[in-house]
């Protein structure tokens, strides 16, 4: 049985742990702090294949084939752990103000990306009955059918969960300081509880994974970027579509709330919130739609993500370093990609041929003189 150790106890972290459980593999996780404690935590749980990925149709690709395991993951994991993760897939709206946003978002509708997902331009007078909440202001908006959210902390504890049900040991509280080399290859990792041997290691420790790499020469061409949300209680039936503009998105809960971000700091660690960020997310929210002033208040918080210059993660084994691989990277879209980088990588760790099978082709490069290591997916 082949034992794999990964680092990193966010949402990927713990996909990946799931999906190796159900090949049968030994699994041992290893978080620093609390189980998605950090980036994954504090996501707002967007499944935004469209409005994520814009510009970009290798990732598009691979979040469209993310977003689609979603309800077949989500009935295993409510049935393995009992844990609804709050699955909405009810659509997003992009609305327009002005005559130019219009034509912008109705050439995306006409594009050939976009009729494949059937996206839809919404006349102001059938925006107005599916979401009677928003601005006046607003003359017309794109509709994205497929796209939706789910409860983002949720997501976490039932992977957790179930890999743990499935045999997975989960170790909080633990610390990885280096990787154990032998030569060119990793055999384990040197952590707070000890040293641990295994037969691959994978990092995938969100913005802190170039912690653990640089001291093993690696460099990842990749940034932390902070990001602050809020939410407030809004009336029952406020919104019930995720509303997403170029500086703001509303994202309504099944559990009733709605959440609004977000900020971006790149180069931040800090979980602090600051009193001006709330201020201009809830400005922003209410020229959306202006009903929020009067919603309940609800909470502050931040997280850090891994932005990458690509903008697309880093997925699969490091070259000239046997037994090691990477799964970071993933940005705003840790949540969305989850489902897919858990399989990709459980077919590699245990010698599947997932290029194949899931039609995607690992592109890796390695610049010694650098030190760095990319990996991108592509059709």
């Amino acid at each position: 049985m082949k034992r794999i150790i990964i680092v990193g106890g966010g949402v990927i972290g713990l996909s990946i742990a799931f999906e190796l459980m159900k090949k049968g593999c030994n699994v041992t996780l290893l978080e620093k702090g609390k189980l998605a404690g950090k980036a994954s935590g504090a996501a707002a749980g967007m499944l935004g294949v469209h409005t994520e990925t814009r510009g970009n149709p290798s990732m598009t690709s691979l979040a469209k084939e993310s977003r689609d395991l979603f309800p077949a993951l989500a009935e295993q994991l409510l049935n393995c752990s009992g844990i609804d993760i709050g699955l909405r897939q009810n659509g997003m709206i992009m609305p327009a103000m002005t005559g130019r946003e219009q034509h912008l978002l109705q050439e995306e509708a006409n594009s050939p990306q976009g009729m494949k997902e059937e996206l839809r331009w919404l006349e102001e007078r059938e925006l107005r009955k599916m979401e009677p909440s928003l601005s006046r202001s607003f003359i017309g908006g794109l509709y994205i059918p497929r796209d939706g959210n789910l409860l983002a902390p949720r997501l976490s504890e039932a992977l957790a969960i179930s890999a743990a049900t499935m045999g997975a040991v989960l170790h909080e509280g633990t610390e990885v300081n280096t990787l154990i080399m032998k030569g060119r290859s990793v055999i384990g990792v040197n952590t707070t509880r000890g040293p641990l041997y295994g037969d691959e290691v994978v990092v995938a420790g969100g913005a802190w994974s170039q912690h653990i790499l640089r001291r093993v020469g690696i460099k990842l061409d990749a940034a932390p970027v902070k990001g602050e949300c809020i939410s407030v209680t809004p009336k029952e039936g406020f919104l019930n579509r995720t509303i997403v503009s170029d500086d703001v998105y509303l994202v309504p809960k099944a559990d009733g709330t709605l959440t609004i971000g977000a900020t971006e700091q790149v180069g931040s660690f800090s979980e602090d919130v600051a009193a001006e960020s709330v201020s201009r997310l809830l400005a922003k929210a209410c020229t959306i739609a202006p009903g929020i002033a009067a919603a309940a208040w609800g909470k502050a918080w931040a997280g850090t993500r891994p932005k990458t210059s690509s903008r697309l993660p880093f997925m699969g084994r490091v070259p000239d370093v046997e037994g090691l691989s990477l799964a970071t990277g993933h940005y705003r879209n840790g949540i969305l990609l989850a489902p897919i980088t858990g399989v990709l990588m459980a077919d590699l760790l245990s010698d599947k041929d997932c290029e194949r099978r899931l039609g995607y082709e690992y592109t890796r490069q390695w610049d010694r003189n650098r030190g760095s290591t990319t990996s991108e997916v592509s059709r």
